[in-house]
Parts: C-alpha cells; structure tokens; sequence
C-alpha cells in the first residue's frame, strides 16, 4: 500500500473519529457544548485533507456524477453547514437551539457516513 492510500485513509480515519466524538457526546448530553463545536471542526478539517489526499490518487478528472464523488461532496458540504451554524449556535443561539441542535448533527452524520463507507467499499473492491 503506498504512503498516499495510508494518509488519505488515517486523515478520514480521524475525521471519522473526531465527528463522531463531537455528535455522539453532543446527543448524549442533549446540549451543544463548545468542545463539540471544536470536534466538528476538527473532524471537517481532517474530512477536507482527506478529501484532498484522495483525489490526488484518484485516476482521471474530478466527476460530480461518479455517486461516491457526489455524496463525498454533499457530505463535506453538510459538515461545514453543520459546523458553521453549531458555532452560531453555540455562541449566540437560545437554549432551546443548544438542546435541540443533536438532532440535525445526528442526520448530518449518518449523511456523512454514506461515502465514508461508500469509499471503504470502492477502496477494497479495487485493491482486491
């Protein structure tokens, strides 16, 4: 396996983990808390690397309509929505905002899941 499937693959491992600490202690907790704003944008920025680190491996142009490259781009796009309105929320939003946000973060994170699994699957039917 070369240097480049192994950063592409740890950099949306960590996104995967920093996300899915943020979502899951947020939904625990009912009540969105700064330190899961600060895991969402961790876990966006390790999602956008490895995004990146991806497509330099990818053989041909970028394809909106290759369906791992679409729900790839929708999920990214969720996840800085999600992150940008959380820190909204967070800072200035009301209480009823701050309990009630873990909802929308669970669905963007199912969302987000889709190509993250879509791409282990792509990973291992082409390398096997």
């Amino acid at each position: 396996m070369s240097p480049q499937v192994i950063l592409s693959t740890v950099l949306i491992s960590l996104a995967l983990i920093f996300y899915s600490i943020g979502v899951w202690s947020e939904r625990i907790a009912k009540y969105l808390k700064p330190w899961h704003v600060v895991t969402f944008w961790i876990g966006f920025t390790f999602d956008v690397q490895g995004t990146w680190a991806m497509h330099k491996l990818a053989n041909g142009p970028f394809d909106i309509t290759e369906p791992h490259t679409l729900t790839g781009q929708i999920a990214l796009w969720l996840m800085l929505a999600h992150a940008i309105w959380a820190t909204y929320v967070a800072k200035k939003g009301s209480e009823e905002l701050r309990t009630n946000f873990h909802r929308y973060s669970f669905i963007v994170w199912l969302i987000w899941l889709i190509p993250y699994f879509g791409g282990m699957y792509v990973g291992m039917t082409k390398h096997f």
